[in-house]
């Protein structure tokens, strides 16, 4: 799949990211195969030529939402994580800023979650660069004695499992989610484990 140009004038680059977002509300709300491109083109409010200067298919238009989702948890999380003293907390700030956005953007959330089977490499790559990243993370702060020493991979897929299924249970299943109450419990459960 080729990777999608970015338009260079600013009207472009405005078309580009409406199409995308309309592209995140019908992909979210419908699912991948029921959606289509006629549609997308509706929710935009553009003419369906246009979708094609910009993407080549309704896959292509998929795969880049997934890489949006990736380019956006990333940044939030790592702003989430700057102002933390030490990792423990830096968990704490980290699970509430990504359940917060899968409350504000739980389309796109649902996206990534369908990339399992339209897109699979794309839901790979995605999964693995967070893992890859989060590892780093866990084994600098061991090196710095803040967490105890461990599997990083092991430790981040974890985590990662961890906030996905509370994203999944408390977040997109909820009417009005208590994500500090669940923030709360669960950053008690990492810090301490189960042990009495």
């Amino acid at each position: 799949m080729r990777s999608a140009s970015i338009p260079k004038t600013k009207r472009g680059q405005d078309r580009r990211a409406k199409i995308l977002g309309a592209a995140e509300m019908v992909m979210g709300e419908h699912g991948f195969f029921a959606a289509s491109i006629a549609q997308i083109t509706r929710a935009a409010d553009t003419a369906l030529g246009t979708f094609y200067i910009y993407f080549q298919s309704k896959e292509e238009i998929f795969h880049e939402l997934v890489l949006e989702m990736g380019r956006i948890t990333r940044s939030i999380m790592s702003q989430a994580i700057a102002g933390a003293p030490n990792r423990l907390e830096a968990e704490r700030a980290g699970l509430r800023a990504f359940l917060m956005f899968v409350q504000e953007r739980p389309t796109l959330y649902r996206i990534v979650e369908e990339a399992r089977f339209v897109d699979p490499v794309a839901y790979r790559d995605y999964f693995s660069g967070f893992a890859e990243a989060y590892a780093a993370g866990l084994r600098s702060a061991e090196t710095r004695g803040e967490i105890s020493s461990g599997d990083a991979e092991v430790r981040a897929w974890a985590l990662m499992g961890l906030s996905k299924a509370l994203g999944d249970r408390y977040v997109l299943w909820e009417e009005t989610p208590d994500i500090d109450r669940v923030v709360d419990e669960a950053h008690a459960l990492i810090c301490k484990g189960l042990a009495p």
